[in-house]
C-alpha cells in the first residue's frame, strides 16, 4: 500500500486565494509515489462557533465591491472538527502535514487535537514555523516542523518514515526527540525550476473561484519569483533573505524560467479553463528590462486578464504600456503610511510622497485599474500620524483602497519592536486582523482608535473634511455609533463613491 499524507489547510471563510504551496506539495508527493488528501476549512460556514467572513468584513468597511458567488458554490454547514476526524479515520494517513499562516495556527492546532489519540506523526510548515520554530514545537500536537521550503524535505521525510529509517537528520526539519530535546537541522534551498505543475485535483471546485473588482472569476495563481528584494519592516521577506544568506550563503530571491512560467500558464488556460490569473510575487516588476520584455513577448500567447502587485518604484510609462497591451487588468500597490518620515524611519520604505504621487499619476493615465493598501496601528504611531495616511490617500486617484490594522507577525522587524516595547510577548500568536481588529493596545494609540479608523477609513478619504466630526462619532462601537455608521455607509454607496475614480 502507498504511504499516505493528509495535508491540512486551516483557513477563514472568504480568504479565497488558492494555496499554491498546498498544491505544489501534493504534486511533489504524488510524483514520488505517495497518496495525498487535503482537508481545507475555507468553505465551512462556521468554524469553532464563529461565522466570520473576511470578504463580507471588507465589504462592510467599504473596501471591496459587493459580489455574488456562483450558485453552485455553497458553504458547508457541518462541524469541521467532526469532519476532519472522520476524514482522518477514513483515509488512515501515515503523516499529517499542517500548512498555515500564523493567524490560522490556533485553528490548525485545534484540528490536530481532535486526532491526537490516533498517534499519527504531524509536521507543521510555512512562514510561522520558519520564524518561531520552538514556539510551534511547544504545542504537543506538533512533532516536526519544516523551516523554509518544504518540497524536498517533505518527500525525504515520507521516504524515511515509509522505510522505517531515521529521519531526524533531514535538512530543513526540526524534530522532537524522545528525551524532550529538539534535533535542529540546517536549511537547504529548492530548485524551483525542477518543481512539477501544481496539483489542482486536490482542491474542491469552489477553490477555483475568486472575486476581483466586484466580479467572480475562475482564477489561478502563477509563480514567477520566490522572495522579495525589499526590506520593509512590517514584512518577513527581509528575515527570509537574511536566514538563507546566513545558512546557505546565497540569496533567497529566485526567478522562474520563462519556459516553466509558460508551461504553468498554458496549463491554467487550456486544462483548467482559467478566466483570470494572478501573479502572487511580492514585487512582480523586479525583473530587469530585458527579462520583462521577454515575459511580455511570451504572455502574448496567453492574453488572459491578470492581476499583479508590485512596488510603485518599479513603474515606468513604458512598462505600463506593455502591461496594458498584454491584458493586465488590475494592479495593487502598497502605500502603507502617508507620513514620509514615518514611512522611511519606522517602516524602512524609502520613497518620497511626491515620487509616489508621480508614479500613481502614470498608472492612472495608463488606464489600468489599481488599488492601494494601507496599514494603521504601527508601534510609535499616533492618531494624528494615521491621519497623514488618510490625507495622502485623498491625493491618490485609485480605483480602490484598503486599510488594515498592522499585524506583528513573527519574523518581521516590527514584531521585535513590539516585543521590546511590551505591546506583545514572544509567545503571543496573532489572530486574523481582517476580521478581529488590532492586536496591540498601545498607550499612545489604543485598539479602539485603530479599529475605528480602519472601519471608517474610506469615509474619511472620500467624504469632505467638513464631515469628519460626524465620521468620528461613527467610529464608536456603540449603538449610536453604529447607527451613524450605517447612515454614512448608505450615503457612501448611494453617492457612487465605491465606483471607479471620479
Amino acid at each position: 500500500m502507498a504511504f499516505k499524507v493528509m495535508l491540512v489547510y486551516p483557513n477563514a471563510r472568504g480568504m479565497n486565494m488558492l494555496p499554491s504551496a498546498i498544491g505544489l506539495l501534493s504534486a511533489v508527493l504524488k510524483r514520488a509515489g505517495y497518496e495525498v488528501q487535503l482537508f481545507d476549512t475555507t468553505y465551512y460556514k462556521s468554524v469553532d462557533g464563529k461565522e466570520a467572513d473576511s470578504d463580507k468584513s471588507k465589504s462592510d468597511r467599504l473596501m471591496a465591491r459587493p459580489f455574488e458567488m456562483p450558485r453552485q458554490i455553497s458553504c458547508k454547514t457541518t462541524n469541521c472538527f467532526d469532519d476532519f476526524r472522520s476524514s482522518v479515520l477514513d483515509f488512515k494517513p501515515d503523516l499529517i502535514g499542517l500548512s498555515c499562516t500564523e493567524d490560522m495556527f490556533k485553528l490548525g492546532i485545534k484540528l490536530l487535537s481532535k486526532v491526537s489519540d490516533l498517534e499519527i506523526p504531524a509536521i507543521a510548515g510555512g512562514v510561522f514555523p520558519t520564524f518561531a520554530p520552538d514556539l510551534v514545537l511547544s504545542y504537543p500536537e506538533v512533532d516536526i516542523i519544516c523551516r523554509g521550503e518544504g518540497e524536498d524535505a517533505l518527500v525525504e521525510l515520507c521516504y524515511r518514515l515509509e522505510n522505517g529509517l531515521k529521519y531526524d537528520d533531514v535538512t530543513n526539519l526540526w524534530v522532537k526527540q524522545g528525551d524532550g530535546t529538539i534535533k535542529k537541522n540546517p536549511l537547504r534551498m529548492v530548485d524551483i525550476n525542477k518543481n512539477p505543475l501544481i496539483d489542482m485535483s486536490i482542491f474542491e471546485e469552489a477553490r477555483f473561484y475568486r472575486p476581483m473588482g466586484g466580479k467572480v472569476y475562475r482564477m489561478f495563481p502563477v509563480e514567477t519569483f520566490r522572495g522579495c528584494p525589499n526590506t520593509c519592516a512590517y514584512c518577513n521577506s527581509p528575515a527570509q533573505m537574511i536566514l538563507y544568506r546566513k545558512e546557505q550563503g546565497r540569496s533567497f530571491l529566485r526567478k522562474k524560467t520563462n519556459e516553466n512560467i509558460l508551461k504553468e500558464l498554458l496549463f491554467y488556460k487550456d486544462t483548467m479553463k482559467a478566466e483570470y490569473l494572478y501573479f502572487w510575487a511580492d514585487t512582480f516588476l523586479c525583473w530587469t528590462n530585458e527579462e520583462f520584455e521577454e515575459f511580455c513577448s511570451m504572455y502574448q500567447q496567453i492574453k488572459l486578464p491578470f492581476w499583479c502587485q508590485t512596488r510603485v518604484e518599479t513603474i515606468t510609462k513604458d512598462r505600463l504600456a506593455a502591461l496594458k497591451k498584454i491584458n493586465c487588468a488590475r494592479m495593487s500597490f502598497g502605500i502603507e503610511h502617508g507620513n514620509e518620515k514615518f514611512r522611511q524611519n519606522v517602516l524602512n520604505r524609502r520613497i518620497s510622497n511626491q515620487a509616489m504621487l508621480e508614479k500613481f499619476r502614470l498608472i492612472e493615465e495608463s488606464g489600468i485599474p489599481f488599488s492601494v493598501n494601507n496599514l494603521i496601528g504601527f508601534p510609535h504611531e499616533t492618531r494624528d500620524l494615521a491621519f497623514d495616511t488618510i490625507r495622502f490617500n485623498r491625493l491618490v486617484r485609485s480605483w480602490d483602497r484598503n486599510a488594515y490594522p498592522f499585524t506583528p507577525f513573527h519574523g518581521t522587524p516590527l514584531r521585535d519592536e513590539c516585543e521590546r516595547l511590551g505591546f506583545i510577548s514572544y509567545e503571543d500568536i496573532v489572530q486574523s486582523v481582517v476580521i478581529g481588529g488590532s492586536l496591540l493596545n498601545m498607550p499612545q494609540f489604543p485598539q479602539s482608535e485603530v479599529n475605528g479608523l480602519v472601519k471608517t477609513f474610506n469615509m474619511y478619504v472620500k467624504f469632505p473634511e467638513s464631515r469628519w466630526t460626524e465620521i468620528r462619532k461613527a467610529e464608536a462601537e456603540t449603538p449610536e455609533g453604529q447607527k451613524i455608521y450605517d447612515e454614512l455607509k448608505n450615503e457612501f454607496l448611494e453617492s457612487g463613491l465605491l465606483n471607479l475614480v471620479e
